[in-house]
């Protein structure tokens, strides 16, 4: 069976978390796997929304791990296309999300609102209008 091509990122979070129910909570993500360390922090988790993969993982001595929090600042904006913005926006803020632009429909034919999650990652949640 041929593999589909797509995206999967990987979001970078400081060593020694244990809760990553952001996800699940602001977004119904379903986590899919996770490897924790020795101390039950998580070491690698992988996540599904909807179609749509993606992991979180600790900074490890073997990389150069860049995170939000030890670049001060994010390096990319992760755009997640839903049906209903204003609901998924909402749930995100409510699950400790900071919002950064409010919801807004844009003459450009898109309606985007942007926040950054509990481990400084810069979301936009968008749909074409």
């Amino acid at each position: 069976m041929k593999q589909p091509t797509a995206f999967a990122p990987v979001l970078a979070v400081k060593n020694g978390t244990y809760d990553i129910d952001f996800y699940k909570n602001a977004f119904g993500a379903v986590e899919t796997m996770r490897i924790n360390n020795d101390d039950g922090s998580m070491h690698v988790a992988e996540f599904m929304i909807d179609d749509a993969l993606f992991h979180l993982h600790e900074i490890t001595q073997f990389s150069n791990t860049v995170t939000p929090l030890n670049a001060h600042g994010g390096t990319v904006t992760i755009g997640l296309l839903v049906d209903d913005v204003h609901a998924v926006f909402d749930r995100a803020v409510a699950a400790g999300a900071t919002p950064t632009m409010p919801v807004t429909d844009f003459e450009y034919g898109w309606r985007q609102g942007e926040f950054i999650d509990p481990f400084g990652h810069k979301w936009t949640i968008e749909r074409k209008l």
